[in-house]
This record gives C-alpha cells, structure tokens and sequence, in this order.
C-alpha cells in the first residue's frame, strides 16, 4: 500500500500504523504528530497508509477511499467480511515491512479512527505476537460473530496483556458510543483490559483525547 510517513526516520524507539477513516486519507492524521509533543521523548514513526479506491454502498455506491464496503449501520447487518480481512491482510503486511526495517512486533502500535479502527481491531487482537499497543478511535469492533472462535477461544490470538486505547464521542451522530462500549465490553469478556475514554464530541478527535493518547504512547513504551 501507498503510504505516508511523519515522526523520526532511521532507527526509531518504535513505530505507529494508523489507518484513517472512510473517505479520507493517509494524510488526515499527520498534523496530529507534531501535536503529541513526543520530540526528544520518543522516537517515533508514523506510518498512515491509504486505503483502496471503492464503492460503498451506503453511500449510493460512490467510489472512494475505504477499508471495505459499508453495507448497513445495523451492527447486526452483513459486512463486507471479505474486504475486512483482505484489508487486515495489508496491514499484515505494513507490520512485516516495519519488522523488516528494524523494528520488531512489541514496538509496533496498531491505531485507527473509525473504519480504519474497525480493521485495527480486527487484525491487532488476531496478531499471534504481542504488539506494543492497540489504539481504537471512534470505531466499533467488526464480526463480532466470530469473535469468540478467532480470538477468545483461539491460541494464535494476541496476548492479554496487549495495551489498548479505545475512545469514543459521547455525540457521536455515526457510530453511537454505544458501539464503543460494546467493543470495550467485548475485549473485556475475553480477559483484555482496555483503557476506555469518552469524549464530548461527534465523530472526531479533540484536544483532551490527543494529550490522553501523548500520555499512553509515552506509557506503552515505556518512557517516564
């Protein structure tokens, strides 16, 4: 995948894969590195990758930027399954590329905002090797249908002790906040421990949410 990159270059303390949401680009989170204020701190890469030019259904089959196709908003509707783990399968493949680049699996957060939340979720908590952290913004956990056998009951599935970051709008007029407790409740059940944030806020990231992910960043690798 085409990506963009921000933060450190060269040998880094550890690198964050994070994926945007439906219709934007690699390029909407950039300007909230230098807003975490991790210079002299932490070296960090950024890598925000773009996602795949489609049709989504839900919004008259326009062709744009997504992860997969949006069928229905009823968490209990079809979901575009084949799309999900092609797009978990790239982000596999980001993981493996930062491995190859020096940077192994326990330095790597998996991050996303919405859509691209949704596929963090799904491939971080899949992911057989512990994983520095997992970051869930304003997203919901898809195919919660298979949940129980592909990462509660499954062996290959992440540790438990997997660091995660879930935070949602209390406004939020897209994905209810109650998609967000859902996912937090879910990980839970299956012995993860999630650090849970709710915000005053639509479908956004605020100022108090970006000090909140500086403050778990710093925490997650291990820098006082």
């Amino acid at each position: 995948m085409e990506t963009v990159e921000a933060g450190s270059q060269g040998e880094v303390d550890g690198s964050v894969i994070w994926l945007h949401g439906l219709g934007a680009d690699g390029h909407d989170f950039e300007p909230i590195v230098p807003e975490l204020r991790l210079d002299g701190l932490l070296n960090l890469r950024f890598v925000f990758p773009h996602a795949p030019i489609r049709e989504v259904t839900l919004n008259n089959g326009i062709a744009m930027r997504a992860w997969y196709d949006i069928i229905s908003l009823d968490r209990d509707g079809p979901q575009d399954e084949e799309s999900i783990r092609a797009s978990s399968e790239q982000l596999l493949r980001l993981v493996q590329r930062e491995q190859e680049r020096g940077v192994p699996a326990d330095k790597i957060v998996l991050a996303g905002f919405s859509q691209g939340g949704a596929i963090a979720l799904h491939t971080a908590l899949r992911y057989p090797d512990r994983l520095a952290g997992l970051m869930a913004l304003s997203t919901w956990l898809p195919m919660t249908h298979v949940f129980q056998s592909e990462v509660t009951a499954a062996p290959t599935s992440q540790p438990r002790d997997l660091p995660v970051f879930i935070a949602h709008g209390t406004f939020d007029p897209i994905l209810p906040i109650t998609l967000g407790e859902l996912s937090r409740n879910t990980l839970q059940a299956a012995g993860f421990e999630p650090e849970w944030h709710a915000y005053p806020m639509a479908h956004a990231v605020c100022g108090e949410e970006i000090v909140a992910i500086r403050d778990w960043l710093l925490r997650v690798y291990g820098v006082d």
